[in-house]
């Protein structure tokens, strides 16, 4: 058995996704120039000291490193990727202590005036290869829980470490390797979890204000989707469950009809009382099917009911003790439970008229209003994505975006045709990595997510986002090259 040396990189590498970061980072740079562009103090695009010619030295540095990662030995990232790993949390630890406040937070390492690099932008990638390390030892098996464990503490360890640098933004990034658990074998009902969770937090929090009786309107709005939830993982996940969720439906229908119905005919009702009652007779419901049944799965649907409602009712707890005065604000503003166009909600606020004001075909390159007059903070960095819907208008959103798609999907083309688990588990990690700040930064760009300050890939200002990225993207290409091996 040998193995033929691997083909040149000019016959070998993924040219498509190549094309797709060249054209991201030129229209990242053209963006970049118009966002900084200032009346009062004309600048050229490769003027060194404006942000349009630092980005552009970033730029030639990053396509250097790209070429030097494509020459590497691809064996180089699964042995030393436990060692990569192991330093960049080594770093992100000593960064807390080391690191400047900066706007509130201490995760940039400062080298010069003009040179600052974050720690947490390569974090991201010897995360990556990490898991696609152990993820592709022999014998493998995601919901075995001495590996989940593992899993689980390799993505919170960065995370946390993130966290004590009151980075929240970039920390949230690591939740996007749950598409790869997901790849690998987590179960959806996790997933389906996941975004439940999400869906309880916001409702228990925007709704917590008005009292119906013993809860408040999210609480009780929370019985009422905790019995649809219900009937949907019963109907899915319990094979012995042939009828019941139209019985749970039928049951919760009659049980909150009947109070609506006595409500209308101007009966005094008191809703927390019905809520607490359905989910009581639902309880009582499936404690009967898993005695009568003796389907131990109703269990985990009880729990679900019951962990539900115990989480909505200290959301006003989280909500006030763990996040912070600023974060609070700003996830009200998203809500719409205050309006603060001066203060936390103002970025959002000047962004959506920008985006808005660019109509269908845009205002033209550099004659954006909101942008050239700095009506929007950050336009350059986190808001880049409204110099683009100011100036390019809705053609040239949906151009950027589709940008973003056909890499992404790209990417997952590339991970589906791996031959070994390696390639694919850390291709779904870079999907995932790009989708997530993708979906949070043109989230927050119109008003859609909470502000958590988190670039927009390829096109905002900033050399270690750009250098993580690329490193991110081209240890992929690099390893996806290898797929030409053959051995004989």
């Amino acid at each position: 058995m040998y193995e033929r040396k691997e083909d040149s990189i000019t016959s070998s590498v993924d040219w498509v996704t190549i094309v797709l970061f060249l054209v991201m980072i030129v229209a990242g740079w053209i963006s970049i120039y118009s966002a900084s562009y200032d009346y009062e103090n004309v600048k050229t695009m490769f003027d060194l000291s404006g942000r349009a010619g630092k980005q552009l030295v970033w730029m030639g540095t990053s396509i250097v490193l790209a070429f030097v990662i494509l020459k590497l030995d691809s064996r180089t990232f699964d042995t030393f990727a436990y060692l990569v790993y192991a330093g960049l949390m080594l770093l992100l630890f000593i960064t807390i202590f080391i690191a400047p406040d900066i706007k509130g937070s201490r995760s940039w390492l400062v080298i010069t005036n003009d040179i600052r690099l974050q720690p947490a932008e390569f974090a991201k990638f010897a995360t990556a290869l990490a898991l696609a390390k152990f993820m592709s030892s022999y014998n493998f098996k995601l919901m075995n829980v001495k590996n989940l464990t593992i899993v689980c503490a390799m993505i919170a360890l960065p995370m946390s470490l993130i966290l004590l640098q009151q980075e929240t933004g970039s920390a949230l990034v690591f939740i996007s390797f749950m598409l790869v658990l997901y790849r690998q074998g987590l179960p959806g009902i996790v997933l389906f979890a996941g975004l439940a969770t999400v869906v309880l937090f916001i409702i228990g929090l925007k709704y917590s204000e008005t009292d119906m009786g013993l809860l408040t309107q999210g609480e009780f709005i929370t019985t009422v989707l905790v019995v649809v939830i219900s009937a949907i993982l019963v109907g899915v996940y319990i094979k012995k469950g042939k009828g019941v969720p139209r019985n749970i439906l039928i049951g919760g229908t009659l049980i909150y009809g009947a109070a609506y119905l006595l409500y209308k005919f101007g009966l005094s009702v008191n809703w927390g009382i019905v809520g607490l009652v359905a989910i009581g007779i639902l309880t009582i419901y499936l404690i009967v099917l898993t005695i009568k049944q003796r389907a131990l799965s109703y269990l985990g649907i009880i729990a679900v009911v019951v962990m539900s409602i115990a989480f909505v009712s200290v959301i006003d707890n989280i909500f006030n003790d763990v996040l912070k005065p600023h974060q609070q604000v700003r996830i009200k503003v998203v809500l719409g439970m205050e309006e603060d166009k001066k203060g936390a909600g103002y970025n959002v606020n000047q962004s959506k008229i920008a985006i808005g004001s660019g109509g269908f075909a845009g205002k033209g390159f550099l004659d954006g209003t909101q942008t050239k007059l700095k009506y929007v903070p950050e336009q350059d960095t986190d808001f880049i994505f409204c110099t683009v819907g100011e100036e390019e208008g809705f053609i040239g959103t949906v151009a950027t975006l589709a940008l973003f798609v056909a890499l992404i999907l790209r990417l997952i083309f590339l991970s589906e045709r791996q031959k070994n688990a390696f390639g694919r588990v850390y291709g779904y990690c870079v999907a995932g990595i790009i989708f997530f700040h993708l979906a949070i930064n043109v989230g927050m760009v119109i008003g859609l997510t909470p502000v958590i300050g988190i670039p927009l890939p390829f096109f905002s200002y900033g050399g270690s986002s750009l250098w993580g990225f690329t490193i991110l993207l081209f240890v992929f290409l690099r390893i996806d090259m290898t797929r030409k091996r053959r051995t004989a």
